[in-house]
């Protein structure tokens, strides 16, 4: 009696420290096409949505969705006309898809997609609030609203505003949190007059004397759910690529480097409330690509492990992915050995609910060590 009370201890304490782990739920280990997964979302825990681009052998293109409703267990290709850039889901049917050409929609969770006629091109992402309040931002100088759904959009003026060459100026990220704050961010980024004309990691040596220059940050900031936004700028080395803000009053900011550097990537912890921010992550050996906070306040980074001083050589890295839960204190996760990337991006709904996407064609999910 004893001997069987012991074992049961012995066996709940392994259950309570078994590691948490991401495991490959998909990889399209295919000989005669690659896959690049661009975004991923899911809008509940079983659908999920992902999409990209397959490349040939010879370098042809096309358009590539994978749709999942068991978790991501399972996923199915399915045939779509554009290739897509980023996905936003407001509930588990309703949701935006965005491509080089325009906006769709979906109110089947991605299962068929309708195009929004009117809908402003050149956007990298949207967001919306409800089913009839949405933004929109992308390439020259765009950030877009819509008040019915997006039949019609029109450009809002604070970024207009912003003392910018409207050909060198993007915005590339938005994120609102309790339905009223909110933070767009992007970039004036003009052209370089001297360098090679080949990529940094075809010409290492001169890559090295490529190094990153400053440049003009843009935020846009609102706290009456759109209504009204002012613009700041801030001349930076890199560039602001994500935001992601908690209930809570915090948030994290990534900033990434795109030229020769000493580090890849750095994160920053932000507090919404005052507008202060710290850095709280920076490694010469982990590039960030992505960053997630969950509703209860827990923190993950997600990148890959550069080779070399080169950050953004064509050779992928291993996949790594790192956990806070006080956005301070970053530990490295156990990672499925065969997962690589160049870039990341990662999905969660919840503490329970989180997966993450490469361009290598890999999709992974977090799997608590009390899973069965």
């Amino acid at each position: 009696m004893r001997r069987a009370l012991a074992l049961a201890i012995l066996c709940g304490a392994s259950c309570l420290c078994a590691a948490d782990r991401w495991e490959l739920q998909f990889f399209h280990d295919a000989k005669d096409t690659t896959l690049a997964i661009n975004d991923l979302k899911f809008s509940s825990p079983g659908r999920g949505v992902a999409v990209g681009i397959l490349t040939t052998k010879k370098g042809k293109t096309k358009p590539a969705m994978l749709v999942t409703s068991d978790g991501g267990r399972t996923w199915t290709y399915t045939s779509f006309k554009e290739i897509g850039i980023s996905l936003f889901f407001l509930n588990e049917s309703v949701g935006w898809l965005v491509t080089p050409d325009g906006i769709w929609k979906t109110v089947e969770a991605g299962r068929s997609w309708t195009k929004l006629r009117k809908s402003p091109k050149d956007v990298y992402r949207v967001h919306f609030l409800d089913e009839r309040n949405g933004w929109a931002v992308g390439a020259d100088k765009g950030v877009w609203e819509t008040k019915d759904g997006g039949q019609n959009w029109s450009r809002v003026a604070a970024a207009e505003e912003v003392k910018s060459t409207r050909d060198y100026t993007f915005f590339s990220s938005i994120t609102f949190v309790n339905g009223s704050t909110g933070v767009i961010t992007g970039a004036s980024v003009p052209p370089r007059r001297q360098g090679s004309p080949f990529p940094d990691w075809m010409d290492p040596e001169l890559a090295e004397m490529r190094r990153e220059w400053p440049a003009m940050n843009i935020l846009l900031e609102t706290r009456d759910g759109g209504k009204r936004w002012t613009s700041s700028t801030m001349s930076l080395f890199g560039r602001i690529t994500r935001v992601v803000l908690a209930p809570q009053g915090t948030g994290l900011g990534l900033i990434e480097f795109f030229h020769f550097f000493e580090w890849p990537s750095e994160v920053f912890r932000l507090d919404w409330h005052s507008g202060k921010s710290e850095r709280v992550f920076r490694e010469k050996n982990r590039a960030v690509t992505d960053i997630a906070i969950t509703p209860d306040g827990e923190a993950y980074l997600a990148g890959f492990e550069p080779s070399g001083k080169l950050h953004h050589a064509p050779i992928p890295g291993k996949l790594k992915i790192l956990r806070s839960s006080d956005l301070n204190q970053w530990q490295d996760m156990d990672v499925d050995y065969r997962a690589v990337a160049s870039r990341a991006v990662l999905s969660a709904l919840d503490e329970s609910h989180i997966w993450v996407a490469t361009d290598t064609g890999m999709i992974l999910r977090l799997t608590t060590g009390n899973a069965q």
